[in-house]
Order: structure tokens, then sequence, then C-alpha cells
């Protein structure tokens, strides 16, 4: 089953986040760059990476896989978010920025995946 991986909602969500997260990583303390600079951007870029390797995947069950692999880097990326403005790398308003785009991002995946398992649809 062909898939073309751009015109899923949650691929354009989560590609837009990792431009966010290297844009907002910029301006990091330089000792985080092989820390959370980089935890940071695996975490997105892996999260965006995972959708696409799913869509191309011959079954559902295997997309179904690398879409949860996709959501829990999403999920890393969070406390990533959290942690970044708990430590003030980011300002109140970049967190919340980043935080709201995390937020859309997961949300559009979660329902995702609910809906190829068919959780909470009628039998």
């Amino acid at each position: 089953m062909a898939r073309d991986h751009r015109k899923l909602k949650a691929f354009q969500l989560a590609d837009a986040l990792v431009i966010a997260v290297y844009r907002a990583t910029r301006a990091f303390p330089d000792e985080e760059r092989f820390g959370l600079t980089s935890q940071m951007r695996r975490a997105a870029v892996s999260a965006a990476a995972n959708i696409v390797e799913g869509a191309a995947r011959e079954t559902e069950a295997d997309f179904l896989r690398f879409l949860d692999i996709a959501l829990a880097s999403l999920r890393e990326l969070g406390y990533y978010v959290d942690l970044s403005g708990r430590l003030r790398y980011l300002s109140d308003a970049e967190a919340a920025q980043l935080r709201s785009k995390y937020d859309e991002a997961a949300r559009v995946l979660q329902g995702l995946i609910r809906s190829l398992r068919g959780v909470g649809h009628a039998p």
C-alpha cells in the first residue's frame, strides 16, 4: 500500500516542528551543543522520519509500529521543551510556541494512530 507521507497532516506538523526546534535551539548555550540541543533535534527529526518510514511500509501493522515510535519521539521532545523552559534556555514565549506545536503534532498523530487501530469506532 503506497502512502504519500507528504499528504499526512501528522507528517506536515512533525516536519514544521523540526524546523521550529532547529531555530529555537540555535541560541542554546555552546555547552549544550552535544547535550540538550542535539537531543531535542534528534527527537524532532526522529518523529518526522518515523512517519516517513512507516508510510513506506507495505502493511498497516508496520505503518502503525513506526507511528508508535514517532509518537514516543514526540513525547521525548515534549519533555525536552519543558526542561529547556525551566532551564531558561527558551523564553516563556518560545517555550509556549514550541509546546503548542508539539501539542498539535502529538494530538494529530494520536488521532491517526487511533483511526488506523479503529479505536473508538463502533463495530
